[in-house]
């Protein structure tokens, strides 16, 4: 009986998702966000807005930017960009902001979702690395 208790526990503490977040394998998964957001200094907005310090910001951030309605409400209802609503937004855009015009599919393995957000994480508002 004990061996059956023991494995699953085994399995979900060697989990990579529970590993420590790799910030190359994160710079990597952002090529996908690239041809759309940029990081770091002198970030500017391109078909999606820049993505420095969207950890911990206010939905619909970056003035001048047209987002959704619903990421609008989310700004002016008080949400923000913590690391559950971006993992969440990353793996399924549309389940989030169902009316976001954000054309991407997500990304699934949630490994490469922690990578990625703490790739992002790591830049400031003014796109310096903290």
């Amino acid at each position: 009986m004990r061996r059956f208790i023991l494995l699953p526990l085994l399995l979900l503490f060697a989990s990579p998702a529970l590993a420590d977040p790799d910030l190359a394998k994160g710079e990597k998964a952002f090529m996908k966000c690239q041809a759309c957001h940029a990081v770091g200094p002198g970030a500017k907005t391109k078909v999606g807005p820049p993505l420095n310090g969207i950890v911990g910001a206010k939905w619909a951030l970056t003035p001048g930017f047209t987002y959704s309605d619903d990421l609008k409400a989310g700004g002016e209802a008080g949400k923000v960009w913590d690391e559950a609503t971006l993992d969440a937004y990353i793996a399924n855009p549309k389940a989030v902001a169902p009316t976001g015009r954000m054309p991407f599919f997500g990304i699934k393995p949630a490994a490469e979702r922690i990578d990625l957000i703490a790739y992002l994480k790591q830049f400031n508002a003014a796109g310096e690395k903290q």
